[in-house]
């Protein structure tokens, strides 16, 4: 999996403008899959795994809906600052049968900060997610993907895996939604790819994503604590490789609610 310095682009502001064109997104990703819903793959060639970092958000919802529509499973990493304003939505991500997982606090460059700031930064978010019911997270995607050896050590200490990215959708760099979908098209079998909670052509792009993992046979599944690799979402299978194959296992869109 490749280390990137990731996105450096102004979440914030992004987000807020992003909110306020989420509804029209939704009511046109939920006009394509009215009218044609995904096809899913009758048997899974391989696992790949769809993350959204820096909710929940005023999109978390709107998100949600479109994932839960088109058959699709995604980890969501949280800020701790945005859990903790939004209990309801951490709860929403996880009776969507979505994975919650920890993105920092505040999204600073951890690598810049001391051991006990990055140690505040990842604690006060496991218990923030935690105390929203959203379950004490096994996954940690450093902002910008900016990690170090100090870094790697806390995460050890409270038992995360560090998840960074394989592909990169430039969704926080106002990617297109042709775009968005074609980052997903050059996932494989085990790869993870980076997308955000708040862009508003992420959400449109959502049954295209779906119907272009199930056009390659592939099917979204969780990220395994053991390897940082996407695999089955009951953990088996998958994640044996960059590209194709290996996978196996029933491709179904039934989530409980």
């Amino acid at each position: 999996m490749r280390t990137s310095t990731g996105p450096r682009a102004s979440s914030r502001t992004l987000r807020t403008l992003a909110s306020g064109v989420a509804v029209t997104a939704l009511a046109a990703a939920g006009t394509v899959a009215a009218g044609a819903a995904p096809s899913q793959a009758a048997a899974c060639n391989g696992y790949v795994g769809l993350t959204f970092d820096d909710g929940p958000s005023g999109s978390t919802q709107s998100l949600l809906n479109a994932l839960r529509q088109n058959g699709l499973r995604a980890t969501m990493f949280n800020q701790g600052q945005y859990a903790a304003q939004n209990p309801s939505l951490v709860r929403a991500q996880v009776d969507a049968g979505m994975w919650v997982a920890n993105h920092s606090y505040t999204h600073p460059h951890m690598t810049q900060l001391g051991q006990a700031q990055m140690d505040s930064e990842i604690s006060r978010t496991q218990q923030a997610i935690a105390g929203a019911g959203g379950g004490t997270p096994k996954l940690f995607r450093p902002p910008y993907g900016e990690t170090n050896a100090t870094l790697r050590s806390v995460e050890a200490k409270y038992g995360l895996t560090e998840v960074i990215w394989d592909v990169d959708s430039q969704d926080w760099n106002n990617a297109s939604t042709d775009a968005i979908v074609q980052a997903v098209s050059r996932l494989g079998n085990g790869q993870v790819i980076l997308m955000h909670d708040w862009p508003a052509n992420t959400l449109a792009a959502i049954p295209r994503i779906a119907q272009t993992l199930a056009n390659k046979g592939l099917c979204s599944g969780m990220i395994s604590p053991q390897t940082g690799r996407a695999v089955a979402p009951d953990g088996s299978g998958g994640g044996g490789g960059d590209g194709g194959g290996g996978g196996g296992g029933a491709c179904t869109a039934t989530l409980s609610a």
